[in-house]
């Protein structure tokens, strides 16, 4: 039974579910852990030795509330200017600003369906309508259904998550011309795949590129996120975020995670292969993978038991992820790990496997 919820919450608090994360191991755990999208790989040097670099005064003062030396850093590497830059407590933060700034009570949210489901949670906060769209065949973009909802905002994950998939630029500039309202492109998992919608923003004045470093420069712990946006957009996302929504640890950490690319790179190049090893070693054996652009593979158990697949993995010590909702059922999500972490992966498929004909 579960607690009761106090009278003086709000209703819609009240009314719904929160987001639930992946599980997380406890300090000491010996588990291969591929259930969370994590980069498998440590931060870089440069991201450590900024660390060590932290002084007492920089934690005795309020940090910059609009994070600058970042937004300078990001500009430079983008090819863009500091005001078109938001930074914020990971990409979820963005995220929120951007509800916050755009989705008000009684206003409808859009997004394709199956995707990241913080989505709903955060139009619930506002009282607004989460709309879902079911994904068109192959994971194409429901274009059509996307702009016919009349929603308020349309917030689509590229790639997406669960899945992996990846929307061409062209179909995303397509949508944004076709649609008035809000289109906030999540590029979370953007680093892993061969293109991006970054030179979309120039052309659309509705358009937010969301980006986080907890995936691409294995920052997951850190909590930093940014987005990309025309100077107007983002001089109102900045009216509605908290007053000093990045650290300043946090902000010397992310400026020097994003000056050091070639380590970033590196670990995107391995996580790239390994992808594509894993998507032919499953695939010989008879899974179901989704081709994807992230750093995870979605696939589909044979006999469709995800759950037991998820269950007996773990029993071995590799958490994967399962998704107890329709359409997913007969599915895990596998993050891509390090050569030894998917080498463990695909042994505890095997005995799985054999286990099951010695049942």
């Amino acid at each position: 039974m579960g607690l009761m919820a106090p009278p003086f919450i709000r209703t819609n608090v009240r009314d719904m579910a929160g987001y639930t994360p992946g599980e997380q191991p406890l300090p000491g755990d010996r588990v291969v852990k591929l259930n969370t999208n994590e980069n498998p790989f440590p931060p870089s040097d440069r991201v450590m030795k900024a660390l060590a670099s932290v002084e007492p005064e920089m934690l005795r003062r309020y940090p910059s509330p609009t994070a600058d030396i970042f937004r300078d850093a990001a500009a430079k590497l983008l090819g863009v200017t500091r005001d078109m830059i938001i930074a914020g407590n990971g990409s979820d933060d963005i995220l929120t600003i951007a509800t916050r700034a755009c989705v008000g009570q009684g206003c409808r949210l859009a997004f394709p369906d199956p995707t990241y489901s913080l989505y709903p949670v955060l139009a619930r906060l506002q009282e607004a309508t989460p709309v879902t769209v079911p994904w068109g065949p192959n994971w194409s973009l429901p274009t059509e259904a996307l702009i016919e909802t009349k929603a308020d905002a349309i917030y689509l994950a590229n790639p997406n998550a669960p899945s992996g998939t990846f929307v061409e630029p062209g179909t995303v500039s397509r949508l944004a011309a076709g649609f008035p309202g809000l289109v906030l492109i999540d590029e979370a998992y953007v680093d892993f795949a061969e293109k991006n919608c970054l030179a979309l923003v120039r052309e659309h004045g509705n358009l937010v590129i969301s980006r986080t470093l907890s995936k691409a420069y294995s920052l997951a712990g850190m909590r930093f996120g940014y987005a990309v946006a025309q100077t107007q957009v983002i001089a109102e996302m900045m009216k509605v975020k908290d007053s000093y929504n990045c650290d300043a640890i946090s902000v010397v950490v992310a400026t020097a995670a994003i000056e050091d690319q070639a380590s970033a790179s590196q670990s995107w190049q391995h996580i790239r292969a390994e992808r594509k090893r894993l998507t032919d070693a499953l695939t010989a054996i008879g899974w179901g993978v989704i081709p994807s652009q992230a750093n995870f593979l979605l696939v589909t158990c044979p006999g469709g038991r995800g759950r037991e697949v998820y269950l007996g993995l773990k029993q071995q010590g590799i958490l994967v992820r399962y998704f107890d909702i329709p359409g997913l059922t007969d599915k895990v999500r596998i993050t891509v790990g390090q050569s030894h972490e998917n080498n463990a992966l695909l042994a505890g498929i095997k005995r799985l496997a054999t286990g099951e004909k010695a049942a």
